[in-house]
């Protein structure tokens, strides 16, 4: 007979994340540091999340002065923190309307919802399927999971949400877009997938067989927006129109919140009662989101990051294989990308394992060339 007791975990967490490797307990600027301590360098930055660092004083004071006032009120009632962060992002995108969430996969959970009402609502009730690429990553939920074609991801979960489909690779794409299609979900730079940068011609092909069939496009900037490529959005770069984008992230620092931005024909299916979030917009997030755009719309914030990006960049190709990225969202190729992080760790560097043989540096955007430096003197002594 099993001992139950000698079975019982450890924690009282469950073990979805496995066993952490160290204890953090505070951070400042591009640094962490551990319960011993001991400091490290971070160039994942809460997986391209903490745009501006830890601690920064700026989001710091602006969610302060909003905890003193008003953390909740729900999506009853209007908030005009809220009402300026959907403008600002509206102008940002090119697009008319926001719908606040949480999370990056929340965001594309409502992407999908709205794809399909809008088809819906135009009086195209076949037209539900959503397109996904190979190599792409949008969530954890059921819904972004179902275009998520990772197998592994999937593996307890089936079935998935249907009319999903995913071409068995990047050429097959374009014939998976039909007239059934509700939209196509894409990713400027397929973090997930190995940091593998999207041929352009084949993003603005995509773009081309949607409007041929009717079909939205929905851009996945939840790693890549807020100025992780070197614009406020990676989609710019390449000349798209997306009807959709999704956005989360590096949005307000590291307070929850996900957005979805949409031209007005296709946000007017979300209608009173269409779909909601409880949290989705609160109070708090909007301030810590409010702040962050107030420093990465500086005229020199981005220029900062293609700078920095640049010589980065150069950095890892001194040492470095099949070095891939833009902005500061780079990834590389070693030999065992598992150990290679385990090695960095212990070098006082953190990075992220993404895929057998991938490594993937999303360090916060406030990086200098010294960190840079400092990176590459860290993790001089590891083999490869």
């Amino acid at each position: 007979m099993t001992d139950v007791v000698s079975q019982a975990p450890i924690t009282s967490l469950m073990g979805n994340y496995g066993q952490p490797p160290i204890t953090v307990v505070r951070g400042q600027g591009v640094y962490l540091y551990d319960s011993e301590g001991r400091s490290y360098l971070d160039f994942t930055a809460g997986i391209a999340v903490c745009n501006l660092g830890h601690a920064d004083p700026d989001v710091t004071r602006a969610i302060q002065d909003q905890a003193e006032t008003l953390v909740h009120c729900s999506n009853l009632y209007g908030h005009p923190l809220r009402e300026k962060l959907a403008a600002r992002l509206a102008e940002c995108s090119g697009l008319d309307q926001v719908f606040f969430c949480n999370s990056g996969a929340e965001a594309n959970e409502a992407a999908i919802k709205l794809a399909r009402r809008s088809a819906w609502q135009r009086g195209f009730r076949e037209k539900n399927v959503i397109v996904s690429l190979p190599g792409g990553f949008h969530g954890r939920t059921l819904g972004a999971l179902s275009v998520t074609p990772k197998p592994v991801y999937h593996e307890g979960y089936t079935p998935l949400v249907p009319a999903c489909r995913t071409a068995a690779d990047l050429a097959g794409v374009l014939d998976t877009i039909q007239p059934d299609t509700a939209a196509c979900i894409v990713e400027v730079i397929q973090g997930e997938g190995g940091l593998r940068v999207l041929p352009v011609d084949l993003l603005q092909a995509i773009q081309d067989r949607c409007r041929e069939t009717g079909a939205l496009l929905i851009v996945d900037e939840v790693q890549t927006g807020v100025g992780r490529t070197g614009t406020f959005f990676a989609f710019e770069q390449i000349g798209l129109k997306p009807d959709i984008v999704t956005m989360a992230k590096g949005l307000a620092n590291g307070v929850p919140v996900g957005a979805v931005l949409a031209r007005r024909s296709v946000a007017e299916a979300f209608t009173p009662g269409s779909h909601g979030s409880t949290f989705g917009g609160n109070p708090l997030a909007m301030a810590a989101a409010n702040a962050v755009l107030d420093r990465v719309l500086e005229p020199s914030f981005l220029d900062h990051v293609n700078e920095v990006g640049a010589y980065l960049e150069s950095r890892l190709k001194e040492r470095f294989e099949e070095v891939s990225g833009r902005g500061l969202m780079w990834g590389f190729t070693v030999s065992d990308a598992k150990k290679f992080a385990q090695s960095a760790l212990s070098a006082g560097v953190l990075v992220t394992a993404v895929g057998p043989n991938r490594i993937r540096l999303v360090p916060p955007l406030i990086l200098g060339r010294r960190h840079v430096d400092e990176f590459m003197e860290r993790i001089a002594t590891i083999t490869e």
